[in-house]
C-alpha cells in the first residue's frame, strides 16, 4: 500500500520524516555491507531492487489517497535480513516516486506501508519461528516464506487504512465498510508471491538467502 496525494498534516508529516530517517539511519549503521563484497550477493541485491520496482508500477488505486500493490518485502528479508531488507525497499521506493509513479508528498507514510512495516513483521516472524518450531526445510517454505508473506500483505493493508484515517481523509469506519473487508484476500496472493520467490531462490540460488543454510534446514532431516 502507497499513500498519494498531499492528505497528512505538515507536523505529523515532519514527525514521520524525522522516525523514518532514525530508522534509516540505524539500518545503514547495522547493515552487514560486508556481505556485499561477494559479487553474487551484490547482484541479487540489486536486482531484487529493481525487481520490487517492476513490481511496484503495477498498482490500482482502491480509496482516494491510497493506492494497493503486491509488496514482495517478505522475500527480500528473507535474502537479505532486517537492515539491508529496509535499505532496499527503501530505494526501490525511492525509484519509483523518481520515475514519476510515486508521491513525494506522502513519501515518509508510504514508506512506513512499503518498508519498515513488511520488513519489521517479516524479520519478527523469522525469528519466532527459528525460537519456537523445529528448523526443517518446509516449515522454513511454508511459514517463513508463505504463512509471513500473507500475513505481513494483510497486516500493512491494516495498517495503511488506519494511517489514512489518521490523516482525516475519511473515517475509520467508513474505511471499514469499503476497503477493509477486502484485506484478507491479499494474504494469497502475497503468500503465493514470496513463497515462489524463496522456493526457487534456495533451490537455484540458496547463496542469496541470508536466512536459509543447508546444515540447519536440510542436513540430517
Amino acid at each position: 500500500m502507497e499513500f498519494n496525494g498531499d492528505i497528512f498534516s505538515p507536523g505529523l508529516w515532519w514527525s514521520t520524516l524525522v522516525f523514518m530517517a532514525l530508522c534509516l539511519g540505524l539500518a545503514v549503521w547495522f547493515a552487514p555491507w560486508r556481505k556485499l563484497l561477494d559479487s553474487a550477493r551484490s547482484n541479487g541485491w540489486l536486482a531484487s531492487i529493481v525487481g520490487l520496482m517492476m513490481l511496484w508500477l503495477l498498482r490500482t488505486e482502491v480509496t482516494a489517497g491510497l493506492e494497493f500493490h503486491l509488496l514482495g518485502v517478505t522475500a527480500l528479508t528473507l535474502m537479505f535480513g532486517w537492515a539491508l531488507g529496509l535499505i532496499g525497499a527503501s530505494l526501490a521506493l525511492l525509484g519509483v516516486t523518481l520515475a514519476g509513479w510515486g508521491d513525494w508528498a506522502s513519501f515518509p507514510f508510504s514508506l512506513i506501508t512499503v518498508a519498515l512495516a513488511p520488513v519489521s513483521i517479516s524479520y519478527l516472524f523469522l525469528l519466532l519461528v527459528r525460537q519456537f518450531l523445529p528448523r526443517h526445510f518446509f516449515v522454513f517454505i511454508f511459514i517463513n516464506a508463505f504463512v509471513a508473506g500473507g500475513l505481513t500483505g494483510m497486516l500493512c493493508g491494516y495498517l495503511s487504512a488506519a494511517l489514512l484515517a489518521a490523516s482525516g481523509l475519511t473515517s475509520y469506519a467508513a474505511l471499514q465498510d469499503t476497503v477493509m473487508p477486502f484485506f484478507p484476500i491479499m494474504f494469497f496472493p502475497e503468500a503465493m508471491l514470496n513463497g515462489w520467490i524463496i522456493t526457487l531462490l534456495v533451490v537455484f540460488k540458496p547463496e542469496w538467502v541470508y536466512s536459509f543454510r543447508d546444515e540447519e534446514y536440510l542436513q540430517n532431516k
